[in-house]
């Protein structure tokens, strides 16, 4: 099977959820018409990171959760996107896979960025996710997990054969980005699908870049600064004959480590 995945790289309104959301309204059904199956949103793409009034905005996810379904059953889509989860009196950095009109995973983001106060803003994960979806199963992790390993394999030993990616990680850490990127492709010998935004948040600048990797590390898709969408087929038997050439996984000795 080959999945066409998309990433639909924007630059998100901080604190406008009916912007954001009318971005994105416009968006799928161009890559849907370009094949994509699996498309991949920004970190937080509807509300950015508006800590004043993050657990009013919260509120709204709910409701854009039912029009990701409808979207996604319209357009034949499995989506991917953090957005602010409201649970109690916690939020989380929350990624929901919509896949076909059904919400088929969720995965509250495990590590927190503290540098910029988002442990102080969010509930930490406690879990990890792997969705088994209309395409196959997806993995997921957001942003600064990327810097873990040890979440990407995790995906990888539990049949993974996509990590998806959304993100918001800003300038001047461009090469980290590219850099760890492909090194969770390389070494877990999957596909990996990332979403970054771009432009001028707040006052943060994010670069963009979002990628589309495949097994073997090589970016097959990439996009620039600027908004973007982005479409590269995955070939799974291709991932599958690669692994059968070079048997890391088969090879692994965790009993050393």
């Amino acid at each position: 099977m080959t999945i066409h995945a998309a990433a639909i790289q924007f630059n998100v309104r901080q604190g406008d959820v009916d912007a954001n959301l009318a971005y994105i309204r416009e968006a799928l059904p161009r890559v849907a018409d370009r094949r994509a199956n699996l498309v991949v949103l920004p970190e937080m793409w509807s509300t950015g990171f508006s800590y004043r009034n993050l657990n009013e905005l919260a509120v709204r996810t709910e409701e854009i959760v039912d029009e990701l379904l409808e979207l996604s059953a319209t357009y034949k889509l499995v989506i991917v996107g953090s957005m602010p989860e409201p649970n109690g009196n916690k939020v989380f950095n929350t990624v929901y896979v919509v896949d076909s009109g059904s919400v088929t995973g969720v995965y509250r983001k495990v590590h927190l960025f503290s540098l910029l106060g988002e442990d102080r803003a969010f509930s930490g994960g406690d879990s990890w996710l792997v969705a088994d979806t209309s395409i196959g199963k997806i993995g997921v992790i957001v942003c600064y997990d990327l810097r873990f390993p040890e979440l990407s394999r995790r995906l990888a030993l539990e049949g993974a054969e996509v990590i998806c990616v959304p993100a918001q990680w800003p300038k001047p850490r461009q090469e980290h980005w590219r850099t760890l990127l492909r090194a969770r492709a390389i070494e877990n010998q999957l596909f990996v699908v990332s979403c970054n935004a771009c432009g001028l948040i707040g006052k943060l600048d994010f670069f963009g870049m979002s990628m589309i990797i495949d097994h073997k590390g090589e970016v097959i898709a990439e996009a620039g600064e600027n908004e973007a969408e982005i479409i590269a087929p995955l070939d799974l038997q291709g991932m599958i004959d690669w692994r059968t050439q070079i048997p890391c996984f088969t090879d692994r000795k965790p009993e050393c480590y």
